[in-house]
């Protein structure tokens, strides 16, 4: 009897047996999303996108746990004037990743700037037309690739580009 239970379990975490939705999608709080590093993915098709970069189940899982519905009212998505790129310096040497984004791909960027706080985990700050933030993501574990890549999809082109 157990090692049914086992099978049914597994084919329940592998997809073979639907779960309730409920069940399926069990929203997180917005500190656990921060925690996760979740907390700019705000549309689930954020998260559909981000799956296609990153093949952890577990991560896309987590996502999608922190995401809202997209809306099909017509509004696009939400599109930032800039954004701040913030992290420790002394922290710098453990995101190989985030140093390769600044010294390679940041000049694409002319309203994205850098600032170095002491102790800061490395994050996007996104910032509305008056330079209000308006959204913090975690980026502790994005490759120089997916910062390029969300970048381009929410910060507004400037025209000398």
């Amino acid at each position: 009897m157990g090692l049914l239970i086992y099978a049914v379990v597994l084919l329940a975490l592998f997809g073979a047996i639907p779960l309730r939705a409920e069940e399926q999608l069990q929203q997180l709080s917005t500190k656990e999303c921060e925690n996760l590093g979740f907390t700019g993915l705000a549309l689930c098709s954020d998260c559909n996108t981000f799956a296609e970069y990153v093949k952890d189940q577990e991560l896309v899982s987590d996502c999608r746990k922190c995401c809202t519905e997209d809306s099909d009212d017509g509004i696009s998505k939400v599109i930032y004037s800039g954004a701040i790129l913030e992290v420790c310096m002394r922290k710098l040497v453990f995101y190989p990743e985030i140093v390769g984004f600044i010294e390679e791909e940041k000049d694409k960027f002319p309203s994205v700037k850098i600032q170095y706080s002491f102790n800061s985990p490395p994050k996007l700050i996104m910032l509305d037309d008056d330079g209000e933030q308006k959204e913090t993501i975690r980026i502790d574990n994005w490759k120089s690739e997916h910062i390029l890549q969300y970048l381009k999809g929410k910060v507004k082109p400037t025209s000398d580009s």
